[in-house]
């Protein structure tokens, strides 16, 4: 007895497993995630460490190619990429795609525990984690207000605001960007020092003996134990102006107070930072969803609660929506499922134009919901998400899951049509004769799409819930033609008595085109080596076609969300940055202004700077009015855009589409093309960059050629004479320790307000740190004779120039050449060329 057979025989039973599968359907729905795009992101590990102070070349000797030399032993490396900036190197190891990233952050955590012992004592200890497309914020709100500076939104985010999202269901971490984060300054006067006799050590020691909280131990009675707590007696800038500091700390020194010698104030740790939207200074707020929640209810339930957080808000301050991805994600997926809507109606109404009966048609439409439906439980058992490649394999398995349906009912109703057969009988006999038809059919058809499993690399990890998608339909569909189509065939059809004039006027068109097709059929019998000679040459022109189109991952689309880089020139000052994004701001509050934008959002450094010495670059987001609001398209406003930010002097602007394969951090060139030229001194790479960007600017499919390596920021250069330094008993370090702690900003300790603990911060004032001989003004002691030694008599200085961004690959030097492409230029056009005149230069 055949599955057939069955249903046929067990009505009830055919109906309880097509409920079965939508019910078990309906379930994976609300449990599978939401997002744009599958989940492709190869096994990538990255590892952080900070080095205040420390140049580019200083980073890259002494911590990145340290950690590397233990990173080779690993196993599935696909590619090792570093990049040593001031003060800051990130290396990103990229595994293969079969490495599980469990293991291979384990095995990674294990190589930098054994390069610790040989980096610097003063790196901050090295962070690790797991790279996660999913880190990317989906939301940014924007906090302003008219009553309250950066510094106070920045502190009343983080104690209010955050963790009242952070808990939310769905939400994983919630960013502050642009934040001025509360800390306590110290701004050293050295002349006051120096007459005191208080060098930046002794100001030091001071902070880490004193500004303490020690337990001490319990007193214990009869009936009662009491902990001892040795509490901090600074809490206040006015306490800590009180703190005592000694010159050398000998019982007759006198001592002195910190007032005396510094400012001390609650300030910002970092003021050189830009953040405006709109033109006013604001504090962001960008949420990061948990890996499997859905976007789209994360969106919801956060939107939902700012709604309750804002009547709390201080007088004068609001929150507002700056980005929200979700609303592309959203109306990506309603255009979809309109999309399925609108083909489910026609191939219900194509089926009837053919069969005539709308009782006949309403028995392989029912097959389609119980195929879309099961198939989000074949993409929960696979681990897939609900994407827009998902959703593509249901639009396009619509016209297939109907197919052996409307054999089986065809079947049927022949019988009963012809051979007088009850429905029941012909129901039963006739998917009995197509049974296996139908199940080699739907063989053949899972593998056309099953191939794609086995393709390798980016591409196929992209097609892959496609593929397996359309082939779970396909099944479904095999067993609810055989199950479900049967038992409603012996319950609906009946004998065609009479045609309507609808048959009539399909089925002359029919015999029309089937008289038609055997003239042709019978002309082409009569002329073979003819058909076989048209026949290939379809193929070869179809051949030649093939190779002559261009080719690229995704077509351009407007996403409503253009990002806007700036980079002025290497070892521009945050003063220099900031000049340049106000003027960038100026144009892009134009289309604020016309209403083709609805908010612009300027940041200096660029993400890629933040947190370094590193403030030549900016970047500018513009999140342009929803498509029905606006008359042009994206692509023309990116081209206007460019023209006018184009005329902007003393940086190079650029305005691009955001791409669907980039993350939310709007970092690097999604509209254009790069390569990446490897070998052992920068300097010889430099030289071979130089020649290949000179032939791209006579190109004008390639603008603005450049490269990453920039050897013209400006260096200070220290040289310390040791003989004398050592004659005089003092050490180098005293000399590092002071240089950093005066012309940096050195971290000693931290302070506690209101639950609450803030970094404390030791600097000198800027009047005394704001020309190239400011370095040698400053004091050291000797550890031999006590006395105040000045720098001037130890150390020389130089000014020179180097590159603030130092990268390598795979262990060797890499200079990366880029270019801006026009969007009517295929990016697979574009490297070829690319490839091709970097080979010619690297020839000559």
């Amino acid at each position: 007895m055949t599955l057939s057979d069955l249903s046929v025989r067990r009505p009830v039973l055919a109906t309880v497993f097509s409920l079965i599968i939508i019910a078990f359907g309906l379930i994976a729905f609300t449990r599978l995630p939401l997002r744009e795009l599958p989940d492709v992101d190869r096994p990538i590990v990255s590892i952080n460490a900070t080095y205040p102070g420390a140049s580019a070349q200083v980073v890259e000797n002494q911590i990145t190619r340290i950690i590397e030399d233990q990173l080779s032993g690993i196993d599935g490396i696909d590619l090792i990429s570093s990049t040593s900036r001031d003060g800051r190197s990130s290396i990103n190891i990229e595994f293969s795609l079969e490495r599980d990233l469990e293991d291979a952050t384990n095995d990674v955590r294990n190589a930098v525990s054994r390069a610790r012992a040989q980096l610097p004592a003063d790196v901050d200890e090295p962070t690790i984690r797991k790279a996660d497309a999913d880190a990317d914020a989906i939301i940014w709100f924007s906090l302003q207000s008219t009553t309250l500076d950066r510094m106070a939104l920045t502190d009343y985010a983080d104690r209010y605001i955050v963790d009242r999202l952070a808990v939310l269901n769905g939400v994983a971490n919630v960013q502050i960007g642009g934040g001025f984060r509360r800390a306590l300054r110290i701004w050293l006067d050295t002349n006051a020092m120096a007459a005191r006799g208080i060098t930046v050590q002794d100001v030091e020691n001071s902070l880490r003996a004193q500004n303490v909280e020690l337990p001490a131990g319990y007193v214990q009675s009869e009936e009662r134990d009491y902990q001892v707590r040795v509490e901090r007696a600074f809490q206040t800038p006015e306490e800590f102006a009180r703190l005592p500091v000694a010159g050398v700390g000998g019982p007759e020194e006198a001592v002195g107070c910190l007032g005396d010698i510094a400012r001390v104030e609650f300030e910002p740790e970092e003021t050189r930072s830009l953040f405006r939207g709109n033109g006013v200074e604001q504090v962001g707020l960008g949420i990061v969803r948990q890996s499997r929640s859905n976007a789209l209810d994360v969106g919801r339930v956060v939107k939902a609660e700012v709604e309750r957080i804002r009547p709390s808000l201080p007088e004068g301050t609001d929150i507002v929506i700056t980005y929200d991805s979700t609303v592309f994600i959203d109306r990506a997926i309603q255009r979809v499922g309109q999309t399925l809507l609108e083909s489910t109606a026609l191939v219900v109404f194509v089926i009837f134009l053919f069969l005539g009966s709308w009782r006949a048609a309403f028995i392989p439409a029912a097959v389609i919901p119980v195929c879309l439906i099961g198939s989000f439980l074949i993409m929960m058992l696979f681990g897939f998400s609900i994407n827009l490649l998902t959703l593509l394999a249901l639009v396009l398995a619509i016209g297939l899951v109907v197919d052996d349906s409307i054999v089986v009912l065809e079947n049927a109703q022949r019988r009963v049509d012809t051979l007088g057969e009850p429905p029941l009988v012909a129901s039963e006999r006739g998917a009995r004769q197509v049974f296996f038809a139908i199940v080699a059919t739907s063989a053949v058809l899972v593998a056309v799409f099953l191939p794609l499993l086995f393709v390798g690399g980016y591409v196929g990890r992209l097609f892959v819930e496609l593929a397996v998608t359309i082939a779970g339909v396909i099944i479904i569909s095999a067993f609810a033609s055989l199950s479900l189509s049967p038992m409603m065939c012996s319950k609906l059809i009946k004998p065609v008595k009479s045609s309507s004039r609808l048959s009539r006027i399909v089925d002359g068109v029919l015999d029309n085109l089937r008289a038609s097709y055997r003239a042709s059929l019978q002309a082409a019998m009569n002329v073979k080596p003819l058909v076989f000679a048209v026949f290939g040459g379809v193929i070869l022109l179809g051949g030649f076609i093939f190779t002559q189109l261009s080719s690229e991952l995704t077509p351009p689309e407007d996403r409503g969300n253009l990002v806007v880089q700036v980079q002025a020139p290497e070892g521009s000052g945050f003063e220099y940055t900031s000049r340049v994004m106000r003027q960038v701001e100026e144009v892009l509050l134009t289309y604020v202004d016309s209403g083709e934008a609805q908010r612009i959002l300027v940041v200096a450094p660029g993400f890629g700077d933040a947190g370094t010495n590193r403030f030549s670059s900016g970047l500018a987001r513009v999140f342009l009015a929803d498509w029905e609001h606006r008359e042009r398209s994206g692509a023309e406003i990116e081209t206007e855009m460019n023209q006018r930010l184009g005329q902007i002097p003393g940086a190079t602007v650029r305005a691009r589409m955001q791409n669907p394969f980039q993350g939310g951090g709007g970092g690097g060139g999604a509209d254009g093309v790069s390569i990446v030229l490897l070998g052992s001194t920068y300097e010889q790479l430099a030289a071979i960059s130089d020649r290949v960007i000179d032939r791209l600017r006579q190109d004008p499919n390639f603008q603005r050629p450049r490269m990453n390596y920039q050897p013209t920021s400006p260096r200070v250069l220290v040289d310390i004479d040791r003989e004398r330094a050592a004659s005089l008993g003092v050490s180098v370090q005293s000399i590092g320790r002071t240089l950093e702690s005066t012309m940096g900003s050195r971290r000693i300790n931290t302070i506690s307000d209101r639950g609450e603990e803030y970094y404390v911060y030791l600097q000198a004032e800027r009047d005394e740190r704001s020309d190239i001989t400011d370095l040698a003004n400053k004091y050291v002691r000797s550890d031999r004779t006590g006395e105040l030694v000045p720098l001037s008599t130890l150390v020389t200085l130089r000014t020179t120039g180097d590159s603030a961004e130092r990268r390598r690959m795979n262990r060797q030097a890499a200079v990366t050449i880029s270019a801006s492409i026009p969007g009517a230029y295929a990016i697979g056009d574009a490297l070829d060329e690319l490839e091709r005149v970097t080979r010619a230069r690297d020839r000559r």
